[in-house]
């Protein structure tokens, strides 16, 4: 029998063709060690430890997203921490066994593992999720002066959350199982945990020849370097952060500084010292190269080619206005007031003689251009994609769902019939879809409860409109999330549907959207924590309680702060705010809502010919065609010709929706983001692969993990105490003294104060 098995593995050993994703990854530190099933999972330790840090995150999330720029707590950091307090809870927490009966369990059962680590990580990463319900609440209470009880505030997030999570598992057959999708905003995560619990060091140590330090300590120097250098662009030399010199040359000229301006002009020379400003749409670390690719495109073609086109020829009176900007204006130049058309005195619906006797509305020429012909255009093009591309994988998918209802109707059978959840068909380490479908059915009841009884313009039926919308487009942005760790807006869609359905009436507009686009955007990352939950061998049932309580915890925690905020931090949400609390997210929300809410869709594309825009909709659904066309007639028989691997990496929804963080962020954000991405994912992966392999995801984890831990120091030691009150120099004030900063248009405003007229 020995024999025979020793011939059969011997067998299998045939050469095969090298995987391309075996070394991705080996360098993220998956497949590096075997499941261990004996491993404690849902111990005391994790439980303490992983609300700890979701409550924490949560709060900090939540009051960042409320500053400019907006520094995100990455769940990394509680990653980093975690390690230390998990060690430290194994050596000093005495072994004892408490008696419940079936809930019996060990203070310390042992080692911290991996699974438990992963797990706090995983319950802490909702901290990213919080601040996107938290936007919408801000918008409401602080920009329409419509002030929401505790009870909304709870329902109405605890709601888009349930929706997201439902979202996630409903899809995870197509958007989490497959091997081929990565979904690389995870890779750092793992690298990180490998990192800190030695997996596989010395496998990595012996196979790559390039720098001897360990990864462990790489990461470790380059936090602290990264820690200490922070104090400089975020305090001590903000200038750094905003490192457009030419504007500092040239303060007064408007043309210069919408050149090369960081903060209203297009950024064409992208050199920052401030990871927070490189990172601000996403580690540029952990982007595939071909996407990094298609987002430059798009930047290069849409704001520096189409977008400076349209400004120098005042196409839509762009000209007299910011070259960029998440603000709206009048036709004075002037950031409209909504005060004056919107308000508690016209039941917060739009006052059509006082908007006709005020202004319209005009916006800078990126804004209509990226967050409203793109977005129209990434529409169409990413349904036109996915069916095009992808159609064979979603009808497999479309197939299992009637199997797998059936299988969890089995499985709920049998449990009430024998006690026992087990069933020949169903796999008990899999969460049966009838948790997800009365997680579904909880999560309506409280959405409609919450708009219905606090009376928020948004009726029963414009819910499930909106969830209904989610469902759509869920799969497609997966799919793209999954691939290329980029996210896709779908947000204008929801806002012209609330618009039309719900005409003049901002806050149906806000809901929907919350309830259409956010609980989209919840269920990426939720998807994205089951696949981190796959690689690190973690079963779904105990990921799943372990994300409801996360959502639990989170929403308590996010709401605390927020409501602290409004009552402590001095002109919130104004430009005279401390340390940048502007609400720079919940303005640009802001802006959109008053467009298609108050407005609407009729009446503001009958205006100043932004009707135009309507034609991004026939872009988006004809462009994916002839480049899928082309991708096809390349291949012959015995490979692909010489454009065929160019053609199959161009993304067409990325192309067009890869910007969809603009406005707020700037051309210098994502063009340095652009640069530093193709230094290590192209150059440096091609000339020094073993180093890229080794450090590059440990690279990513200690800068983003480093900053969050030093933004949050500066804040509370240093701003928050009243530390910095007074502090000047010329670095911190060289780039406020520019037209860059202060927004200066192209041309002024004619004679008689008005244009448009």
């Amino acid at each position: 029998m020995a024999e025979t098995k020793k011939v059969e593995i011997q067998e299998q050993t045939v050469p095969t063709e090298p995987d391309p994703l075996d070394n991705i990854f080996r360098a993220a530190g998956i497949g590096l060690s075997e499941n261990d099933p004996t491993e404690p999972i849902l111990t005391l330790r994790m439980w303490v430890l992983g609300i700890l840090f979701c409550v924490v995150a949560s709060g900090l999330n939540t009051l960042y997203t409320l500053r400019t720029p907006s520094l995100t707590i990455s769940a990394s950091v509680a990653l980093l921490l975690a390690y230390p307090l998990g060690k430290l809870w194994e050596k000093t927490i005495p072994s004892w066994n408490i008696p419940l009966g079936p809930w019996s369990f060990n203070l310390n059962p042992g080692p911290f593992n991996t699974k438990e680590h992963v797990l706090i990580y995983i319950m802490s990463n909702l901290s990213v999720y919080v601040r996107l319900g938290a936007d919408v609440l801000t918008e409401q209470q602080m920009f329409y002066g419509y002030p929401t009880v505790f009870g909304f505030k709870f329902m109405i997030t605890l709601a888009t959350f349930l929706i997201g999570f439902c979202l996630a598992g409903l899809f995870a057959g197509i958007a989490v199982k497959p091997r081929e999708l990565v979904w690389p905003g995870v890779l750092g995560v793992t690298a990180l945990v490998s990192t800190l619990h030695g997996t596989g060091q010395k496998d990595v140590q012996a196979r790559y020849d390039t720098w001897k330090i360990s990864r462990y300590a790489f990461f470790t120097l380059t936090f602290c370097v990264s820690f200490c250098w922070y104090w400089f662009p975020d305090l001590i030399f903000p200038a750094l952060s905003n490192f457009n010199f030419p504007c500092w040359i040239k303060p007064d000229s408007a043309v210069v500084n919408q050149v090369f301006g960081m903060k209203s002009g297009m950024g064409l020379l992208p050199i920052t010292l401030d990871w927070s400003q490189i990172s601000y749409v996403g580690s540029p670390l952990l982007v595939p190269t071909w996407a990094v690719f298609n987002v430059f495109g798009g930047l290069v073609f849409w704001i520096w080619i189409v977008a400076v086109a349209f400004y120098y020829t005042n196409v839509w009176n762009t000209a007299y206005l910011p070259f960029q900007s998440s603000k709206v204006f009048d036709n004075t130049g002037v950031v409209y007031n909504v005060s004056r058309i919107v308000n508690a005195a016209s039941g917060y619906k739009l006052d059509v003689a006082k908007y006709e006797e005020y202004s319209p509305v005009y916006m800078p020429v990126t804004y209509a251009l990226n967050m409203f012909g793109l977005s129209f255009a990434t529409l169409t093009s990413l349904l036109v994609w996915v069916i095009l591309e992808h159609h064979e994988v979603m009808m497999t998918g479309a197939r299992r769902i009637p199997q797998l209802l059936m299988q969890s109707l089995q499985g709920f059978s049998r449990k009430g019939q024998d006690g026992n959840d087990k069933t020949d068909n169903v796999d008990t380490n899999e969460v049966p879809m009838w948790w997800y479908l009365i997680c579904c059915g909880l999560s309506l009841f409280i959405a409609i409860f919450a708009v219905e009884y606090w009376d928020v313009e948004l009726r029963w039926y414009g819910v499930l409109l909106a969830c209904a919308v989610a469902l759509v487009f869920y799969p497609p942005l997966a799919m793209v999330y999954a691939t290329a760790n980029l996210k896709i807006n779908i947000d204008i869609f929801c806002r012209i549907v609330a618009g039309l359905i719900f005409e003049g009436k901002v806050l149906a507009n806000i809901w929907f959207f919350d309830l259409g686009y956010i609980t989209t955007i919840k269920g990426l990352y939720f998807a994205q924590d089951m696949k981190l939950a796959h690689y690190c061998h973690i079963p779904a049932r105990p990921l799943f309680l372990v994300q409801l309580t996360g959502i639990l915890f989170g929403t308590l925690s996010s709401l605390g702060v927020l409501t602290w905020s409004f009552a402590n931090i001095p002109h919130i949400c104004t430009s005279k705010a401390p340390n940048g609390f502007t609400c720079p997210f919940s303005s640009t929300h802001f802006n959109t809502s008053l467009i298609w809410g108050a407005i609407g869709p009729r009446r503001y594309f009958a205006e100043n010919n932004y009707s135009a825009l309507l034609y991004f909709f026939v872009i988006g659904a004809v462009l994916p065609i002839p480049m899928y066309i082309l991708a096809r007639r390349t291949k012959t028989g015995t490979g692909e010709k010489k454009w065929g691997g160019v053609l199959k990496h161009i993304h067409i929804p990325l192309f067009i929706g890869g910007l969809n963080y603009l406005p707020p962020a700037t051309g210098m954000n994502y063009g340095s983001w652009v640069l530093v991405a193709m230094i290590f994912g192209w150059v440096i992966r091609k000339r020094a692969e073993g180093w890229w392999v080794k450090y590059n995801f440990v690279l990513s984890a200690a800068l983003d993990s480093s900053v969050g831990v030093a933004g949050v120091v500066i804040f509370l030691t240093v701003y928050f105490t009243g530390a910095a009150d007074g502090f000047k120099w010329w670095g911190t004030e060289v780039y406020k003294n520019t037209c860059d900063w202060k927004g200066c248009p192209y041309l002024g405003v004619p004679e008689g104060g008005k244009f448009g007229v």
